[in-house]
């Protein structure tokens, strides 16, 4: 394979690609697309890790996602385009196992970790129950920096506001920033979603953001590719998630990753093939992935 993109956030290791995963990993590796398969929690992750020992150009990325600090349903309308339903049982950050994994040589990077408030409502709706919520988050966060900052690798971070808002962003930033006074931190926004003064806090800590499928139909987002600079900016799917046009309504899946980059160019009016090299390279500088 010889890569000219790196899709560094992309689900794969999930069960909605049991039945064509070998076929969905070679339709990335002939477009030459390199991918990062993300864990949500322990299953999800160790299956990013097989996957990674399996494959040529393919690697792992572990840890609980926020949404599964506690038991919760997500019906298909909630998950979005290429989900499914499925209920979370829950998950305590266990240190010791998530250690373990993140030693491999395959595993680039921490998470996804971080807060998400946009599934309070799936709560039961207590404001004992949503503080109870964040704080497991929280824990559940600081534990993915600590071991982040223990093996040297980069924060996959997920933030999801309450609507109208950017409080998870602003509380990931505060909390990022007063844990690097301990030891460095890279991280990376993964599918991120605010706005340019929160980028603005991004861009002054030295961290990056990634962009998804979108990009490609949703306008919000020129603002924001325009102003951040190239060297800032990642591509990914999220797949089976929050497929790019011309392919909606499908699921997503790794191979699509090349027309966000090229919307990236379109949006800034920018040469397709230097936007492309750019993006990758900053994958690689941020990752690190195996030569």
């Amino acid at each position: 394979m010889t890569p000219k993109y790196f899709d560094i956030h992309t689900h794969v290791n999930f069960s909605v690609f049991d039945a064509d995963r070998d076929e969905v990993i070679k339709r990335a590796q002939d477009a030459g697309v390199m991918m990062m398969n993300v864990g949500t929690q322990k299953d999800t992750s160790r299956k990013a890790i097989e996957l990674a020992e399996q494959y040529e150009g393919v690697y792992a990325c572990i840890g609980l996602h926020p949404i599964h600090c506690d038991r919760s349903h997500h019906d298909e309308a909630e998950t979005g385009e290429g989900g499914v339903e499925f209920t979370s049982r829950g998950e305590v950050f266990d240190y010791d196992y998530y250690l373990e994994l993140a030693r491999h040589t395959k595993v680039l990077a921490i998470g996804e970790t971080g807060l998400d408030y946009y599934h309070r409502e799936l709560l039961d709706g207590s404001q004992e129950a949503i503080d109870e919520n964040v704080a497991k988050q929280r824990e559940s966060f600081l534990a993915h920096i600590r071991l982040a900052q223990e093996v040297g690798k980069p924060l996959m971070i997920h933030g999801r506001p309450t609507k109208g808002s950017m409080d998870a962003y602003n509380d990931i930033i505060d909390i990022l920033e007063s844990e690097a006074k301990k030891a460095p931190i890279t991280a990376n926004f993964h599918f991120f979603v605010g706005d340019i003064p929160t980028a603005k806090r991004i861009l002054g800590n030295g961290w990056t953001m990634s962009f998804d499928g979108p990009i490609t139909f949703a306008k919000e987002y020129a603002d924001l590719v325009r102003y951040l600079p190239l060297s800032s900016m990642m591509v990914e799917t999220d797949a089976p998630y929050a497929t790019p046009v011309p392919h909606r309504g499908k699921r997503n899946e790794p191979s699509y990753v090349s027309y966000i980059a090229k919307h990236i160019a379109t949006i800034r009016g920018e040469d397709e093939e230097a936007v492309r090299e750019a993006l990758f390279a900053n994958s690689l500088r941020v990752f690190r992935p195996l030569s």
